[in-house]
């Protein structure tokens, strides 16, 4: 049996990140569902000004309307929480439930993804 301290997992982590790139050119990475700030950090040691994070938010009320339950031990683990507290994201993309305002937002990410093709 083999146990990983926190350190060994960020390791191992940073380990496949650098390996899914390596040797690879991409003129912009659409990376989802990073979960914690090494991920970030990462990303951002090794591109620099080029990293552009973006980050979803939905009210509980309207994640509740779409059925969400909040569930102890899922919910409040690293891997959906570890980031609440990032603050630094370059881009906050709202998802209450308009729609319209929805699409605003991410018209917006696209035609900024575009001019970096």
């Amino acid at each position: 049996m083999s146990v990983l301290s926190s350190g060994s997992l960020v390791h191992s982590r940073n380990s496949m990140l650098r390996k899914v790139v390596e040797g690879v050119f991409q003129p912009v990475w659409l990376v989802s569902d990073t979960r914690r700030v090494s991920d970030i950090q990462w990303f951002r040691e090794a591109y620099g000004a080029l990293t552009q994070t973006v980050r979803v938010v939905a009210s509980e009320q309207s994640r509740q309307q779409r059925g969400w339950v909040f569930t102890t031990g899922v919910d409040d683990a690293e891997s959906e929480c570890g980031l609440d507290n990032f603050g630094a994201f370059d881009w906050v993309i709202e998802n209450h439930g308009d729609e319209q305002r929805l699409e605003e937002q991410l018209e917006k990410l696209v035609v900024f993804v575009r001019s970096r093709l």
